[in-house]
């Protein structure tokens, strides 16, 4: 499954998805319009090493919960981003049995390559 998991509300995701150049066949889901299921995490889960990749502490709502003091397990990770979809970090592409998380340069000319080999 070809799919992207973005906020179309965030510029930089936008200016991801376009730079990808994304051939037919590939989905996007608005996280904050149709928020991520426990499949769906499960899914991205069993591509990479844990819910903790998956987590962004860059989110708002991670300091103004007090999480840095916290001691989070894999549970409480996995949590969260189903809790409130800006915990994801984003945006998560997901292409064929491949999945690149977060938006540093090295991740999305990454998945650029595997898209476009």
């Amino acid at each position: 499954m070809n799919k992207i998991y973005y906020l179309s509300s965030c510029n930089t995701c936008t200016r991801i998805i376009n730079e990808l150049n994304l051939p037919e066949g590939f989905q996007l889901q608005d996280i904050k319009t149709e928020p991520i299921t426990e499949e769906q995490i499960a899914q991205m889960r069993a591509l990479t090493d844990s819910y903790e990749s998956l987590f962004s502490k860059r989110a708002r709502l991670y300091n103004e919960l007090g999480l840095k003091e916290k001691s989070l397990t894999e549970d409480d990770y996995k949590n969260y981003i189903l809790e409130h979809y800006t915990f994801l970090k984003r945006p998560v592409i997901l292409y064929n049995d491949s999945i690149f998380i977060g938006n540093s340069k090295k991740t999305v000319e990454a998945a650029k390559l595997a898209i476009h080999e």
